[in-house]
């Protein structure tokens, strides 16, 4: 089909078909669809508001809309779309609208740029996604509160590590509750980003000045659920904050997930043996018919450094332009449009296959004293009875590599020596098996019980 030149009236060449695929940006913004459809019909309606067009005309307008929305949520307007071989989304609906409305459809760009029609379609996107990506980090966020309350009933202990080493022992419970205020945080970002995509709408900046049609703002502004217009026509335009802001939210929250991520699949491995991903949601090997691999986690992994680069490629695409409207932006927006929805994509994932691991509770608590993860407990101890915080650390070394040369755990021995090396009256009191370590802590959003219990009763509260 011949491409239709939607805005060329003082152009008398045609167009070169090459440079006009070139700069088509419809296969991005599809996406984009049944936002644009969204602000089509506000801004019909401000037309009619304003005297602009009859009653007749912006029934004709809105009920093609209508029809074309219904096209987008039946899955059937993108072909048509590419067979109109129109150079983007808002084109093809345009062109729709002429179709359906007949001599109606000529009014609709009364008024309206293209750079305030795209900005428009863009904020309402945000608003949906960033809504979309808190639902699904608070679903996150709930899913590991339920499993850290089933492991604190069943006071579940492992051996948290710090630079994958053994530190100390930690109930499961504050680890999936760590895995909570994580997915609370990535929540609360994308919470705010909808709020903020509410504020302001860009329909009626026009091209970068406003337009001398007596469009009311604020009655579309209303229509799409803004607070308000934007103040300043020439900012609004060239404005891709929302979109940086978008994606921004949504590599933070692969970030996020990125990391639980890398932990759960060397917890998959037989090395660890802490975890097991259901075959639901494993994947085998071509040539290896034992092989279970825990692939949806380094996908996420993956799509968190794609989105990283992502963010960093539409917010360089905007460093170098001055102010107003530039096809440049057409860039951002793509990378905006794809990175978002690959994330969001990624982070669905990832909730859905966290909901498919199994915890080996026995294996997890019978290791959780490996490595000697009591000794930080007797330097409390030692602490505690008056030994200053660097003589009790080389004390505890001192017995721990003991402990190593002789192949043996920390033992009452190693008790009754530390407390005749500090000059105590007997053995050193301290914990000597796991559970009593995880017992002892004492101080708020630590690992005893009663404060794992505290900070789950906090988390659920704040996801009311």
């Amino acid at each position: 089909m011949k491409p239709e030149l939607q805005w060329g009236g003082r152009f008398a060449a045609e167009p070169d078909a090459a440079l006009l695929a070139f700069g088509s940006s419809l296969e991005d913004d599809l996406v984009l669809a049944a936002f644009d459809v969204r602000g089509s019909r506000a801004h019909a309606a401000a037309l009619h508001a304003a005297g602009i067009i009859d009653a007749s005309v912006a029934q004709r307008l809105d009920e093609a809309l209508a029809s074309v929305a219904d096209e987008i949520a039946a899955g059937t307007f993108a072909a048509q779309a590419r067979a109109s071989a129109a150079e983007d989304v808002h084109g093809a609906i345009d062109a729709r609208v002429r179709e359906l409305a007949g001599d109606a459809g000529d009014w609709l760009h009364a008024g309206r740029s293209r750079n305030d029609q795209v900005a428009t379609a863009l904020a309402l996107y945000v608003r949906d996604r960033a809504a979309r990506g808190a639902d699904v980090a608070r679903g996150v966020a709930r899913a590991a509160l339920a499993r850290a309350r089933e492991a604190l009933e069943a006071q579940t202990i492992l051996a948290a590590t710090t630079h994958w080493q053994p530190a100390q022992p930690v109930l499961l419970a504050l680890w999936l509750g760590a895995v909570g205020e994580m997915f609370a945080r990535v929540a609360t970002r994308f919470a705010r980003l909808a709020a903020d995509a509410a504020q302001a709408s860009p329909l009626g900046a026009a091209a970068c000045c406003g337009t001398g049609l007596p469009l009311d703002r604020a009655l579309s502004a209303r229509l799409l659920g803004f607070r308000e217009p934007t103040r300043n026509a020439l900012d609004t335009v060239g404005d891709r904050d929302l979109g940086l802001d978008l994606l921004h939210a949504s590599a933070r929250a692969l970030a996020s997930a990125s990391r639980v991520s890398e932990e759960l699949v060397l917890w998959c491995t037989p090395a660890f043996g802490y975890a097991r991903l259901d075959d639901a949601a494993s994947t085998g090997s071509s040539i290896m018919p034992q092989k279970r691999n825990p692939d949806p986690f380094e996908l996420v992994r993956g799509a968190a450094a794609a989105a990283n680069g992502a963010f960093a490629g539409a917010l360089a695409s905007t460093t170098g332009l001055a102010l107003s409207y530039h096809r440049d932006l057409q860039e951002t927006k793509a990378l905006v449009l794809r990175g978002s929805e690959r994330a969001l994509a990624a982070l669905s994932a990832f909730a859905s296959a966290f909901d498919y691991v199994r915890f080996d509770a026995a294996r997890m608590s019978a290791r959780a004293g490996d490595g000697y993860t009591v000794a930080t407990d007797l330097a409390d101890a030692l602490t505690l009875g008056g030994i200053d915080t660097r003589r009790a650390h080389a004390l505890v070394g001192a017995r721990v590599l003991g402990a190593e040369r002789e192949g043996r755990s920390l033992d009452a021995s190693d008790l009754a020596a530390l407390g005749e090396a500090a000059g105590f009256a007997g053995p050193l009191d301290a914990p000597l098996d796991a559970a009593a370590s995880v017992r002892a802590k004492r101080t708020a959003g630590s690992t005893n019980p009663d404060a794992v219990r505290n900070a789950l009763d906090a988390l659920e509260a704040s996801l009311a």
